[in-house]
């Protein structure tokens, strides 16, 4: 089983579903509004341990029962919370998020505790893999790749511009088309996988393209949550031994299955859901 440390945010997210996304200055009726647990770094740990790898998460929430709330699949699923810290002082982050009838989404982020986190060698050192997001301070990610002794993966989500050095460490940089084009210079790390919704995903190599995949039809119900599953299996494939091609394959089917339901953690896909789908 593969040992996978997670460097990320957790957030508590407000959901709303609406009929439309709204434009600029327009107020719409939501049909509900839904508490659920959220947060890039939360969510990848939990989709990564439901493929069947060993997951510690090392975040930061606020001492608050929205931190309650926000931990309470990861704590359900066997994620290992050692590396967590409770933030007295400091509320849990929360995403404000709306979700249209076709599945699109808009997001905005409150950081909250998650603005807090730092990393110590004794986080991530001995995993298989460390896989960092962009939901945390600067400093964390850096010191969680500084620090990794394995496989070194970052979702750059939110885009931001990343230094050349850092880039030069990560074996593995995992983006959307958008964040692709937004961020220079991406190319120098060793690997780019670049998702484009349902028109599937291509991983490059030395800036050359190597492989590519499509995902499987499905019906969309909410697209909050499948680039995190996207991350988290091809971190778990690349770990076990299997073809990029083939990496890259479950990871547009796990991207693909986290779209046919509602929220971001409850619908993360197993591994089981995966292999039927496969």
């Amino acid at each position: 089983m593969p040992r996978i440390a997670v460097v990320g945010s957790v957030n508590l997210d407000l959901v709303a579903r609406v009929p439309r996304l709204p434009a600029p200055g327009e107020t719409l009726a939501a049909g509900d509004l839904r508490r659920v647990p959220g947060g890039k770094g939360a969510n990848q740990a939990l989709a990564a341990r439901r493929l069947g790898a060993d997951v510690t998460l090392v975040a930061a929430v606020g001492d608050d029962a929205a931190g309650d709330e926000a931990l309470a699949l990861l704590q359900h699923d066997g994620v290992q919370l050692d590396g967590l810290r409770r933030e007295p002082g400091h509320p849990t982050g929360h995403a404000l998020i709306t979700v249209d009838d076709a599945g699109e989404t808009t997001i905005v982020v409150a950081a909250g505790a998650n603005a807090t986190l730092d990393v110590s060698p004794d986080d991530v050192r001995g995993a298989d893999a460390v896989l960092a997001v962009l939901e945390i301070p600067d400093s964390a990610v850096a010191a969680a790749v500084q620090h990794a002794t394995g496989l070194v993966v970052l979702n750059a989500a939110p885009a931001r511009a990343l230094p050349s050095e850092l880039l030069r460490r990560i074996d593995l940089v995992v983006v959307n088309t958008a964040e692709y084009a937004a961020i220079e210079g991406l190319d120098a790390a060793r690997a780019v996988a670049v998702t484009a919704g349902a028109e599937g995903a291509v991983l490059r190599r030395d800036g050359r393209e190597v492989a590519a995949a499509q995902p499987p039809p499905v019906d969309v119900v909410d697209g909050t949550a499948a680039g995190d599953a996207f991350t988290a299996a091809l971190t778990v494939a690349m770990l076990n031994g299997v073809s990029d091609a083939d990496a890259l394959r479950r990871a547009c089917a796990a991207g693909a299955l986290a779209v046919t339901r509602a929220g971001a953690q409850p619908s993360l896909p197993t591994a089981a859901e995966l292999a039927a789908v496969l």
